[in-house]
């Protein structure tokens, strides 16, 4: 017998075991289309975990994810009356059931005309209530509408904050940064807010990570400062919300993960 079978049967027993583990569980998450979310998808799907994703951009029928486009929502965050929309909507899919996670990952961060940092100074007063909307009130509006199906589950919520939310950064505006501050205090507020009723609330905070709108200049003037010396993947990301929605991180709650590398050293 080669030794390659045993591996491929060790390979195939742990997919299995993975799916079991994962069956039954729901997921909702915002920003599913690319990036950080689409990696997220993955590692929840591959789990068995059934997936309700929210983006902006129609379902991808090329995107392999079984039930994907009775699963998507589209939504623009931005809106309020689109995300109440979107809340209804979830609650059609998933009816009295529990939802065992709801990861708020959609975010903008809005640039000048020509790529640029938006300051305080110059960022538009509308643009700073559309950033908010999307990146602290819609969490709020999501967490608030589906309290009853997170409580049946005993589940988890995840927020993505940012290294932006401690620091100015050379690349995200003003309004970006302070949203997501903002957003690292709701997670502490609805942490203590949502304990009793058997809920968890974490963020994570990544740093520079690869995708679709890191320019590889971007890339190639960061990555020397971080003590590790590269930029981070969207998989290592959505590895650790994958751990802070399961059972392994039952009594983390409160937190925010920073992802980055050792960026904030």
């Amino acid at each position: 017998m080669s030794t390659s079978t045993p591996c491929s049967f060790a390979g195939a027993e742990r997919g299995a075991r993975a799916a079991e583990r994962g069956a039954g569980r729901t997921l909702l998450l915002t920003g599913a289309s690319r990036g950080i979310g689409h990696a997220t998808v993955k590692i929840f799907a591959e789990a068995g975990w059934r997936v309700i994703t929210c983006a902006r951009r129609p379902f991808d029928p090329n995107c392999p994810w079984e039930s994907g486009r009775i699963d998507h929502v589209p939504v623009d965050l931005a809106d309020p009356a689109a995300t109440g929309r979107a809340v209804a909507r979830v609650k059609e899919l998933i009816g009295d059931g529990p939802l065992h996670a709801l990861v708020n990952n959609a975010g903008i961060s809005p640039k000048t005309p020509a790529g640029g940092r938006l300051s305080s100074v110059d960022t538009p007063l509308q643009t700073w209530m559309d950033v908010f909307h999307v990146n602290f009130l819609a969490p709020v509006i999501l967490a608030r509408g589906l309290l009853d199906n997170l409580v049946a589950a005993g589940g988890s919520i995840v927020n993505l904050t940012s290294i932006a939310g401690t620091r100015v950064h050379p690349f995200a505006g003003a309004a970006y940064a302070t949203s997501k501050a903002a957003l690292f205090c709701l997670t502490r507020e609805m942490a203590f807010d949502f304990a009793p009723y058997g809920v968890r609330v974490n963020a994570i905070a990544p740093g520079e990570i690869r995708t679709e709108i890191l320019s590889a200049e971007t890339e190639a003037h960061l990555a020397p400062t971080i003590p590790m010396r590269r930029i981070g993947t969207p998989a290592e990301v959505a590895s650790v919300i994958y751990f802070l929605c399961s059972q392994h991180a039952s009594y983390v709650t409160g937190e925010e993960v920073q992802i980055n590398g050792g960026q904030h050293v």
